[in-house]
């Protein structure tokens, strides 16, 4: 995993919590972040195809609901 994460550690440690984790360690947290990071990449890509191939400039929510499917 690349440690390029551009989502905040907190946050990230707060999801984990509100899913049941009692205690989360900090190599855990990062890698997490990692890995949503890596996610939201990918999908912001597709996003961007999809609103350049519409002919915008502008991604629009609509981009985002189509790259996440």
């Amino acid at each position: 995993m690349r440690n390029t994460s551009v989502i905040p550690k907190a946050p990230v440690g707060r999801i984990l919590f509100k899913a049941g984790a009692k205690r989360v360690s900090q190599p855990a947290t990062d890698t997490f972040a990692d890995v949503l990071t890596e996610i939201a990449e990918g999908i912001a890509t597709k996003a961007v195809q999809i609103a350049k191939h519409s002919g915008r400039k502008t991604v629009q929510e609509g981009d985002i609901k189509l790259a996440v499917k």
